[in-house]
């Protein structure tokens, strides 16, 4: 005889003070909000509500259900050719099986949010106000480009378990009652709280901090962050890589004789990593070649247009000549890359490879798969703009497939050219490009060390992001943004400051 397995299946939601959203009392809350005009972010919302995979997930099914609602491009692929934040993709700043063992504190989502590249707002409740989180409720309530997520122990709403992530879906004002989209839908349903127990739900201290809870308001940035260059925080390097930048740097030009900025460039140079290119990437985008037409749609122009204006701009700033002259002089006889792995036969290769194997959706290595031949086609579009694409023919086994990548390119005239060809070489994004943008994206304070007060100055002018063209800054922005969410992981900082992570 089997023996009976014990077991949950929901739980009755306690009410009051809780309403549930399906019922009679719950619908009338509902439409009243409506007609207020205090549901606006309900439909955005409820149309990516999902349930947590896991039962410490509830802060990372949240985060991936506002960041799809506002449509903010991850960057990189879910599963097949599909771009798509998942719980599974938010591993930026605390690993999976720890956040799945131990859930996550307020101040990591926070962390994982500015690193997906949301625009985020965030406080403690010790450091805030029930009307100042009314008010911010209230203005999310009546848009929907904006969300909010609270922290909050169950406790304070009769309900069984601790702290728990859910976001905010609406508010009616007249019973000043909040609704919960919870994301632990196996345990409590949709339900309506009044914004007093909330609060002080959000007011208990997380023991694992010692910091109280509290809430953070997520919007979308005025441009998609990392438009072409992006750091590869998923690479096991990561860390090592982010240490050597912010930490190790600064030490190295304090301890070195520098005189000139081409001794700057090689103490930095010859002391990267080997594994460095992994680290920081610029972003190609891929079609299927069967997919035929080479019109690009007016998403893709534009994107193809901004990536490569920011390539421009790069090229123009006066670190990328001293950079370009470093590496083609070899001051030190070093250089990021190393063979012919940055001349664009080869990298056009590698990004086809990479290209079929995400269309196709494997999960298996592109090692597996190979280029057979890679082409430069170069066409003008209707505003008789160069556009131009690499088509490779890549072979898997006995299939082969046509991929075509589009190519930011800074400047010249491209005919077809075959891979057995180098004419193109820098006329895409290399190691001078990468380096000068890494450079520009070091904290400020990188510098300080250096002891020749001259060279300093030069040095500061060189760097500073003040006078750079404003894509040029957002896209520095944004690699410092990650470079310093990772120092505050790392130096366990980020339930104390929840500012934006400018450095």
């Amino acid at each position: 005889m089997a023996m009976a397995m014990a077991g949950l299946y929901r739980r009755l939601l306690p009410s009051p003070p809780a309403v549930d959203f399906a019922s009679s009392q719950g619908k009338q809350l509902f439409l009243e909000a409506v007609q207020n005009g205090t549901m606006e972010s309900f439909y955005r919302l409820v149309s990516y509500f999902q349930t947590q995979s896991e039962p410490a997930f509830c802060g990372l099914a949240s985060l991936s259900m506002v960041l799809n609602a506002l449509a903010i491009d991850p960057g990189r692929k879910w599963k097949g050719p599909w771009r798509w934040f998942d719980e599974s993709m938010l591993d930026c700043c605390e690993p999976l099986d720890k956040i799945k063992a131990r859930g996550i504190s307020f101040g990591k989502l926070v962390c994982l949010a500015h690193c997906a590249g949301a625009k985020v707002e965030a406080f403690h409740a010790s450091h805030s106000s029930i009307d100042h989180f009314r008010k911010y409720v209230m203005k999310c309530s009546t848009s929907d480009d904006c969300h909010v997520i609270s922290s909050y122990h169950r406790e304070a709403l009769k309900q069984t378990g601790t702290g728990h992530f859910s976001p905010i879906g609406g508010y009616h004002a007249g019973k000043d009652m909040a609704l919960i989209l919870d994301v632990a839908r196996f345990k409590y349903p949709p339900h309506w709280i009044p914004l007093t127990h909330l609060w002080e739900g959000m007011n208990y201290v997380d023991e694992s901090t010692g910091k109280t809870r509290g809430f953070m308001l997520i919007s979308r940035p005025h441009r998609e962050p990392g438009m072409l260059y992006t750091l590869s925080c998923k690479h096991e390097s990561w860390n090592s890589i982010a240490k050597f930048l912010i930490d190790d740097i600064p030490f190295l030009l304090t301890s070195e004789d520098v005189k000139d900025i081409c001794k700057v460039l090689s103490v930095i140079v010859t002391s990267l990593p080997s594994n460095f290119e992994e680290f920081i990437k610029w972003v190609a985008e891929i079609r299927r070649g069967e997919d035929g037409s080479p019109s690009l749609s007016v998403e893709e122009k534009a994107r193809l247009s901004v990536k490569e204006e920011i390539l421009k701009q790069v090229q123009r700033t006066g670190l990328f000549k001293h950079v370009a002259s470093f590496l083609s002089h070899s001051c030190s006889g070093h250089t990021p890359t190393s063979g012919d792995r940055d001349t664009f036969p080869v990298i056009a290769a590698s990004v086809c490879c990479q290209g079929a194997e995400i269309l196709g959706g494997k999960i298996s290595s592109s090692a597996e798969y190979c280029c057979r031949e890679t082409c430069m086609k170069c066409w003008k579009a209707e505003d008789d703009k160069p556009i131009r694409m690499v088509c490779g023919t890549v072979v898997n086994g006995n299939t082969e497939q046509g991929v075509d990548v589009l190519i930011p390119s800074s400047c010249g005239k491209l005919s077809c050219t075959c891979s057995s060809t180098t004419k193109s070489i820098r006329k895409h994004p290399a190691s001078t490009d990468v380096l000068t943008v890494l450079l520009l994206s070091l904290p400020t304070s990188t510098w300080a060390g250096i002891a020749d007060e001259k060279l300093l100055s030069e040095i500061h002018d060189l760097v500073s992001i003040e006078n750079l063209p404003a894509l040029l800054q957002e896209e520095v922005l944004h690699l410092r943004r990650q470079l310093h969410i990772l120092k505050r992981c790392q130096e366990g900082k980020v339930d104390e400051d929840l500012g934006v992570p400018l450095s």
